[in-house]
């Protein structure tokens, strides 16, 4: 009897392996399946060469550990904040002069009447144009931080990254408003910040243009704050913006055009005032690759400003002839 179960046993055995011998013959294994959200980053850094409108026809080092930000003043030179320190440059890249800050100030903009507004985590200093304090105040929340800032006629607004508002303050430091909370009966649906990159400027006709990174959209306000224009461009090609959070900044030329650059995809691109795609300025492979903070401006030329916070350098790009 025992002998007679083991064959039986034996013969069941025989009769598994060889099922599953066939199965694999005759059925093919499910292959995993593929993630159609997965891009493939090195074929997106290569950028067709005709594509690109714009040469880099000077650049400057930085003398800091740090670089955080940029601006032009009206004379076209040029202010790069750093490591406790403020430097200013003329428009060919010599130093003029040099203030200390107190703090590390990521964000800096000049006003018409000259002005120096920095932002240093959640206070603001308003500096006379010879380099001597003005004005300090502070943006009041616990996870208040100043990414952006610009003045106007004694009006100060302010991108907080922290809170996901932009504040309206005037020059001596009064809260007005907020402006771009959400309120969908006014269209407006808030700004979706994942990261500390929201910036904003001044357009040509006095419009506040502030980015909406999560959204890889750009949106105008007017003094009452509200929402006048917007357009938004979700794309990992050219044509628009990808990641959790780009444009991470952006400039305005004298046409209405945008500047924006990003960070992911280290690449500077030129929009059409309709958001459409028109140039590349600088395409991923002219950066160190995982450089972030690409702040922009632009000069009375239409010369692109960038600071480029891993080389720690001042980078100057004209458009081809």
């Amino acid at each position: 009897m025992k002998n007679k179960l083991t064959l039986i046993f034996s013969v069941v055995l025989l009769l598994i392996l060889v099922g599953l011998i066939a199965g694999d013959l005759f059925f093919e294994k499910p292959k995993p399946q593929q993630n159609i959200y997965e891009y493939d980053l090195e074929e997106l850094r290569k950028v067709d060469s005709t594509l690109i409108a714009y040469k880099e026809v000077s650049s400057f080092k930085i003398n800091s550990e740090a670089v955080f930000g940029l601006a032009l003043d009206t004379e076209d030179r040029i202010y790069v904040s750093g490591t406790n320190k403020l430097w200013i440059f003329d428009s060919q890249g010599q130093v003029q002069s040099s203030m200390k800050v107190r703090g590390n100030a990521h964000s800096v903009s000049i006003s018409d009447s000259g002005n120096i507004l920095l932002g240093v985590g959640n206070r603001v200093d308003v500096r006379k144009p010879n380099g001597g304090l003005n004005n300090s105040f502070q943006i009041k929340g616990a996870k208040a931080y100043i990414s952006s800032l610009v003045e106007k006629e004694g009006l100060v607004y302010i991108a907080d990254a922290g809170q996901k508002i932009v504040h309206q303050y005037d020059i001596n430091g009064k809260k007005i408003k907020e402006i771009g909370g959400k309120n969908l009966e006014k269209g407006i649906r808030g700004f979706v910040i994942p990261s500390p990159y929201f910036d904003l400027m001044l357009g040509r006709q006095g419009e506040l243009w502030v980015v909406n990174p999560g959204r890889h959209a750009l949106e105008a306000y007017n003094y009452e704050g509200d929402l006048v224009s917007t357009w938004e461009r979700t794309s990992m090609q050219l044509d628009g913006f990808g990641g959790c959070c780009n444009p991470s900044h952006v400039a305005m030329l004298s046409d209405g055009s945008f500047v924006t650059s990003e960070k992911g995809l280290e690449r500077i691109k030129i929009h059409l005032p309709s958001g459409d795609f028109k140039s590349v300025v600088a395409a991923p492979n002219q950066f160190d690759e995982g450089t972030t903070g690409l702040d922009l401006a632009v000069d009375s030329k239409d010369r692109i400003i960038v600071l480029d916070p891993s080389r720690k350098m001042v980078r100057i790009f004209e458009l081809k002839e």
